[in-house]
């Protein structure tokens, strides 16, 4: 039987009012939630114990962020992938993809264990197969994983890294394939997920210990956790319609944080139904997540 979270179980942490807040991932060593606002180029760190949120300009989109082994961060910038410094708070590195696609811009990424970074591409007019998945490898070598994509998106490994979850959200699901942890090769894809397009679209995900995947699904104003033979195992419902991601934080990786967006809403009456638009929320669902991914190049 699907368990349901309702609403009210459900904290606003910050109510930042982001475009886009995206990529959510917990620095453990600082306990802080490090996030983005995709169009307007900031890197956020929330202290979610004080409430205290503090951001960097980077001068242009940012799709994701992860953290890097040694302080610092790795990034999936408009332009490509980028190192971020720690102690100054400025981008040092920039490694280009895609000069010749300007209309293209990153968007979600994530570490793998083995200290790659995986980040994909999209058409900002969302044309059909104009984007790309690619990885970063530790020598800062970017490489093809997958062509022919139109809205890159959420993705994670299971917790014996042998099956990589991808989401290309115009595809309406969620895609599992076979990972070979040693290179970062994948093989035998398969549709895992699919979401009814009146339940909403497909977005970020992240995947606990247990190997369950949480899926946020924009327009849907929830988010789903799924077994990893695509059983419906908890629903949780959420203040905000605009749902983009979602991971595991907390002292005891048991709290799952999760991002929206106020895109789209303008100042009118959909704003004003959404008061929490662009927030970021929490909740505490009874199993634990795991570490995140570290950029080891």
């Amino acid at each position: 039987m699907t368990r349901v979270l309702e609403r009210s179980s459900v904290d606003v942490v910050l109510d930042g009012r982001a475009e886009v807040a995206e990529s959510p991932v917990w620095d453990a060593d600082r306990r802080v939630l490090v996030w983005v606002d995709i169009p307007r180029g900031l890197v956020h760190r929330l202290d979610p114990a004080t409430g205290r949120d503090v951001s960097v300009a980077l001068g242009q989109p940012v799709g994701a962020v992860a953290l890097r082994a040694g302080g610092g961060l790795v990034l999936a910038t408009r332009d490509g992938f980028a190192l971020l410094d720690a102690a100054e708070d400025e981008v040092r590195s920039e490694i280009p993809v895609e000069r010749d696609r300007p209309a293209n811009r990153m968007n979600d990424g994530k570490c793998d264990a083995a200290g790659r970074f995986w980040a994909g591409t999209m058409a900002l007019d969302e044309s059909a197969g104009a984007g790309t998945l690619y990885r970063m490898g530790t020598d800062r070598r970017v490489d093809v994983v997958l062509a022919n994509v139109t809205m890159s998106n959420g993705l994670d490994w299971s917790p014996d890294a042998r099956t990589f979850y991808f989401v290309d959200t115009s595809t309406g699901g969620v895609d599992a394939f076979d990972h070979d942890a040693a290179t970062g090769a994948l093989t035998n894809r398969r549709r895992l997920v699919d979401v009814d397009p009146g339940d909403g679209l497909p977005d970020g995900l992240t995947v606990d210990a247990e190997g369950f995947l949480w899926l946020a699904l924009w327009g849907g104003a929830v988010v789903r956790r799924y077994s990893p033979v695509a059983e419906l195992d908890t629903v949780v419902e959420l203040p905000v319609s605009q749902v983009t991601s979602c991971a595991f934080g907390g002292p005891d990786l048991d709290e799952l944080y999760v991002t929206s967006a106020a895109e789209g809403l303008g100042s009118g009456e959909a704003r004003r139904r959404e008061p929490h638009a662009g927030a970021i929320l929490r909740i505490r669902p009874g199993v634990p997540g795991r570490l995140p991914g570290v950029f080891a190049g």
